[in-house]
C-alpha cells in the first residue's frame, strides 16, 4: 500500500512514474501476488480476500513484482543486523564506494570515502 500512495503523491506533484517495481527475495510470495489463490496450497488457502491486494494491482498493471536474490536485497541493510561481506557489499551499494578495498569509512569533516585512496 506504501509503494502505492508514493506513486500516488508522485503523480500529484507533476512527475509521471513509468514503472512500479517491488523486489522480492520469497519466489511462494512471488507466485501468490502474481497468480492469486491459484497458487494457494494448504498452508495458504484460508488466506482472506483482503490479503490479495497486490495480486490485483499486478493486474492492473500499477506494479510489477520482480525476482531479488536474498544476498541483493538492499533493504536487508536497513532491517536485518549483517556481518561480514554482506555488510560490507550492501553498504558500498548504498553509499557509493568500491567495495573491494577493505578499510573503507566516512569522514564528514572531509568528505572523502576509502583513506587509503
Amino acid at each position: 500500500g506504501q509503494i502505492l500512495w508514493t506513486n500516488y503523491f508522485m503523480e500529484e506533484q507533476g512527475y509521471q512514474v513509468v514503472e512500479t517495481v517491488v523486489y522480492q527475495d520469497n519466489q511462494s510470495a512471488i507466485l501468490l501476488e502474481t497468480n492469486g489463490k491459484q497458487s494457494s496450497g494448504k498452508r495458504t488457502w484460508h488466506m482472506n480476500v483482503k490479503y490479495f491486494f497486490i495480486k490485483d494491482r499486478v493486474d492492473s498493471g500499477e506494479i510489477t513484482i520482480k525476482y531479488c536474490p536474498t544476498d541483493d536485497m538492499v533493504a536487508d541493510y536497513f532491517t536485518k543486523p549483517l556481518q561480514g561481506a554482506q555488510f560490507r557489499k550492501l553498504r558500498a551499494m548504498i553509499m557509493n564506494i568500491d567495495p573491494t578495498i577493505p578499510d573503507c569509512s566516512w569522514s564528514a569533516e572531509t568528505a572523502t570515502v576509502c583513506k587509503s585512496h
